[in-house]
Order: C-alpha cells, then structure tokens, then sequence
C-alpha cells in the first residue's frame, strides 16, 4: 500500500469513530472540518451554503485555530466571494491570494495569503455551498491534501443527497400512510383506519377500566338520492355528511366512514346508562337531519338510523363491537319505521 493510500485509509477510519450517525448535517461536517485542518495546516476551515437566487453565501460551519477567524453565521454578497471566483476560473488552490484576486475588498480586509476551495455540487449539478480552507500565511498545500479536500467534499455531497433522499421517502410514506387510512371521497378516517383505532382504543380502555360508546350510523333512504338527484348529488351529500359528523362531534371522537352510506363514531364514554346511551344516539340522529346542499339540489333529510353500543372493558374484538353496533342499528331502524 502507498503512503497516499494508508494516509487515507487512515482518515476514512477517522471518520467512521467520529459521531455517531446522525441526521444533521453537522456531524458529519465538523469532524471533516478537523481532518481538513491537519491534512492542509490551513488553521481556518469552513463549510459555506449558497444561495444563488438570493445571491448570497453564509458560512454555515467553521474551525478556526489560528490569528484568522472565519465567523459561523457570516453572510456575504455571492458575487464578491472568492468561492465564486474559483468555481468561475477552476481555481481550487493558491498560496497568493493578492496576485490571484488581489481586487477583492474581503480578502485585503482578512489578511488572506492562502485559500483553498471545493464546490459541493449535488447529483443534478446545483451549487449547493463550498468546503474552504484559509490562512493568513503563505502555507504550501499538496496535491496529495487538495484530493482529500475533493474527497470530503464529495462525501458531504453523497451525506445531502442520501438525506434529500430519505426525507423525499419519509415524505412520501406519511403521504401513503395517509391515504391509505383516509375515505378518498369524505376525507374522514376509512375502515381501515377505523379497525386498527378502535383495536387501540379498546386496549386503552380496558387497561384504563373505562367504556367506549360505538355509534353506528346507517344513511336511510341514500339509493333514493342517488336515483332522484344523481350520483354526482350523493358523492356531495356524504362528503356533507361527513363534515356534518365531523364538525359536530368532540375533537378527540373517531368518526370513520365504513364504507358505502354507513358511517361509524366512537367516543370515551362519559357515564354507564341507558340515558347516556339513549342520548349519544338522539343527538347522532338529531346531527344527521337537516338541509343538505348537493350540487345544485337542496336535500332535506330527515336524519339516519343510529345505533350504539356501551363496550365491556374485557372486549377486545373490534369485528364482534361493530357487529353488535351494526344489530343496534337495525333495531333502530325497525323502530323508526313504526314511528318509534
């Protein structure tokens, strides 16, 4: 093995006792900003971001050891930095910064001798900042010290790339998640979701000796509305609905649609009675009926079959409660039809 290639075999070991992975970018800069400092001598090492639109460079990370002080924080007009400079002319490395750019006000101003540079491009070729070194000292840079310089660049490059990445997929996910426990049409929680809340709902109460009221919710007379008014008016007349329950229910109740014109609402049980029951229902039927705007038709609904159920602090079968609840509702809706 070469020196070169034992020199970097040692770094990179460096790199991976450094801190542990992590999903910030610093821990994966400073320890870079450490190893670029002893490779190079330059007592000034710093990690830039740049904003081309709004033309200005800020100096994100830095090490400083020496009479040069690069401050974190700093924010400079893009136009004036000797980063642009290098990245224009394909200039990565001098040790006279006043031959090379001796017109730049902040280089005079910062005594700079020595400069180094890297662009941190990403994959489709965007400027994303600068990884820098500086002295105020006129200090000799290897070639050998510039490929580390381009080597940790390009591992800060791969880091924001694999982070774009993972954060586009996390995004994506709870996009899916979503939708996968959304209704498409209300917008409200599906039965999907329905099922796995209410498992955990059940868990909770049991563990905590509580009750939970299930309401089951059927829409009477909705193949009507469909037939009258259309399909499109009845698409409009759930997703009414479904904000109906919504906005008339508790933040912390659970109102799903099951599927088709059933709707299905699940609340802490406040009291263990008949009345409680009695009234959680009349209130339901009392919140579904009403004038309802569908497209361009007024419908007015004289309210649903409400059925609901007090669960056991042993029960545990989400199936079995909507089950009960769904008999419930059908009672109901045997009463109703007798004027009950």
């Amino acid at each position: 093995m070469t020196g070169h290639a034992k020199r970097l075999a040692a770094v990179l070991k460096r790199l991976e006792v450094a801190p542990e992975v992590s999903t910030r970018l610093e821990a994966v800069v400073r320890p870079l900003l450490k190893l670029l400092e002893e490779v190079t001598g330059l007592h000034s090492t710093y990690f830039t971001m740049i904003d081309e639109i709004g033309q200005v460079q800020t100096v994100i990370y830095a090490r400083n050891t020496g009479r040069l002080i690069i401050p974190e924080g700093l924010t400079v007009p893009w136009q004036d930095t000797l980063c642009r400079r290098a990245v224009l002319e394909g200039r990565r490395y001098t040790q006279d910064v006043a031959s090379c750019w001796g017109d730049s006000a902040a280089a005079r101003e910062l005594g700079l001798k020595t400069y180094l540079s890297e662009p941190i491009r990403l994959i489709d070729d965007a400027l994303y900042g600068t990884l820098c070194g500086a002295s105020d000292e006129a200090i000799p840079v290897t070639a050998e010290a510039q490929q580390y310089l381009t080597l940790f660049g390009q591992l800060i490059s791969r880091y924001i790339e694999s982070e774009r990445l993972l954060n586009l997929l996390a995004t994506e996910n709870r996009t899916l998640a979503q939708h996968a426990n959304t209704d498409p049409l209300t917008g409200i929680a599906n039965r999907r979701a329905l099922l796995h809340e209410l498992g955990q709902r059940l868990d909770q109460s049991a563990q905590e000796d509580r009750l939970l009221h299930v309401a089951f919710i059927d829409l009477d007379g909705f193949k009507a509305i469909n037939d009258r008014f259309g399909h499109d008016a009845g698409d409009r007349f759930l997703i009414e609905m479904a904000n109906r329950l919504k906005a008339g229910c508790r933040a912390d109740d659970l109102v799903a649609r099951y599927g088709g014109d059933e709707f299905v609402v699940v609340r802490q049980a406040e009291a263990d009675s008949a009345a409680a029951l009695d009234a959680f229902k009349r209130y339901l039927e009392g919140l579904t009926a009403g004038e309802f705007h569908a497209c361009d038709d007024l419908i007015d609904y004289p309210g649903a079959s409400v059925g609901v159920i007090a669960t056991s602090p042993r029960q545990h079968d989400t199936h079995t409660v909507l089950q009960l609840c769904d008999a419930a509702m059908y009672e109901r809706k045997q009463a109703r039809r007798m004027g009950r």
